[in-house]
């Protein structure tokens, strides 16, 4: 259904704006923003504050039928790095079938480029402080923080990669911080991992001028690239048709990210653009949801179940 790509591959993906109307065709009938919000949206268990701002809150998701301690997956959102563009609640959906599988999501916000606050180095501080209240906050919900697993969605992708890449900012960096918190695997959907070929890229969804807001110029400790090896293994979910992320951003991180020495795997799903990255059902977000389960050693009992009908 799926293929997981030689890294020598590359193709480049058709130019689109991030909007609520991504175009349908007879030969691609591509999802659109609202096919996912148009669905009953579950709610989260709990929010948590790491800020005074209204984007630096986390959602709680928790499992209702398992003991703790639960593994977790820590969410990010895409949206281009733009509070206007999209906030947390655009993960809802995943989240609420993350915790139907028995694992918890912690589903954090940020202050985007458009925002007070935001851009270097506030949109990567307020990804730090959420991922870090993990630890300090995950006792009151008998989360796991042995066990996390970062799951991003487009510019999500990229700033759960630089979550995992932490540990290896440089020691001027005003970003870097004591002992943040371990990410044990990365699973990026339609991410943009490298600032700097997002920049040169035109035909990128979120366009170039959003990297400028984002880093200041600074590529040293915000672009993933710059930080390889992240020691930690990494699954890029990208969909055939997605129009918004070309998909040369994927093959060219995958093939430096491994030259480096990480262990990197891209899957590329066909038939697929950028909402069904984050639509449950979709074949994109099944193998995500497998490859993030799988890393949390979590049963995938829905997949299995569908075998066995098979």
């Amino acid at each position: 259904m799926f293929a997981r790509l030689p890294l020598a591959l590359a193709a480049a993906a058709l130019l689109a704006a991030w909007s609520p109307a991504m175009s349908r065709t007879a030969a691609s009938p591509l999802l659109t923003w609202d096919d996912l919000t148009k669905r009953a949206r579950p709610k989260a268990d709990a929010t948590v504050a790491f800020g005074p701002d209204q984007m630096q809150k986390v959602d709680v998701w928790l499992p209702r039928d398992r003991r703790g301690p639960h593994p977790v997956v820590l969410m990010v959102h895409g949206g281009c790095w733009q509070t206007s563009i999209a906030d947390r609640s655009l993960m809802d959906w995943i989240a609420g079938d993350l915790r139907a599988a028995g694992v918890a999501v912690w589903n954090i916000d940020y202050r985007g480029v458009d925002r007070a606050g935001g851009g270097y180095p506030g949109t990567f501080a307020d990804a730090a402080a959420a991922a870090d209240l993990l630890r300090r906050e995950g006792g009151r919900f008998d989360l796991d923080t042995h066990r996390v697993v970062a799951v991003g969605h487009s510019a999500g992708g990229h700033l759960a990669l630089w979550l995992a890449a932490r540990p290896r900012l440089p020691a001027d960096s005003p970003l870097r911080t004591r002992d943040p918190l371990p990410i044990a695997h990365v699973v990026s959907l339609g991410g943009l991992p490298d600032l700097e070929a997002t920049a040169a890229s035109p035909d990128n969804g979120c366009g170039t001028d959003v990297v400028g807001k984002l880093t200041g110029g600074r590529f040293a400790d915000t672009s993933v690239p710059r930080l390889l090896p992240l020691g930690v293994p990494q699954d890029l979910v990208n969909g055939r048709e997605d129009r918004i992320i070309p998909l040369r951003l994927a093959t060219d991180y995958a093939a430096r990210a491994t030259k480096a020495g990480d262990r990197t795997t891209l899957h590329l799903v066909p038939a697929t653009g950028h909402v069904e990255l984050v639509t449950p059902g979709t074949a994109a977000w099944k193998e995500a949801k497998r490859l993030a389960l799988a890393a949390l050693g979590v049963p995938d009992h829905a997949r299995d179940a569908a075998a066995q009908r098979d």
